[in-house]
């Protein structure tokens, strides 16, 4: 049996599980899946996803709760700036001819708001 990893920690549990529920929230309208945790030096994008002309980029946060604080505030204008860098790299690689989105989507306890062109 191969030995947990160092990053599998709560927190990379809980914002996989937040990644999962963005995924599937976009395949429920009808979305395909282009990539999840997409990185480049850039930066890193959680969801990646396409319908009809439509590509979105996809930050999620996610959290056990919101008691303290919005997890939307947690997307400021760096965590911004990172996600359109790295859009901008992949956009560079992989040929995209139609719109171009920025999505949020914020999971709290397992429940999806998402707040589509967000950035």
């Amino acid at each position: 049996m191969a030995p947990a990893r160092a990053y599998e920690t709560s927190s990379h549990v809980l914002g996989h599980r937040g990644e999962q529920a963005a995924a599937r929230w976009y395949v429920e309208r009808g979305f395909t899946i282009i990539d999840r945790n997409w990185r480049c030096n850039g930066g890193e994008i959680d969801v990646i996803a396409s319908c009809a002309n439509q590509l979105v980029f996809c930050e999620v946060k996610a959290r056990a709760s919101s008691r303290h604080s919005d997890p939307a505030l947690a997307i400021d204008y760096q965590k911004q700036r990172r996600v359109r860098r790295a859009a901008a790299i992949w956009l560079t690689a992989n040929y995209w001819a139609g719109d171009v989105r920025f999505d949020a989507a914020i999971v709290v306890s397992g429940k999806v708001r998402m707040i589509e062109a967000a950035f």
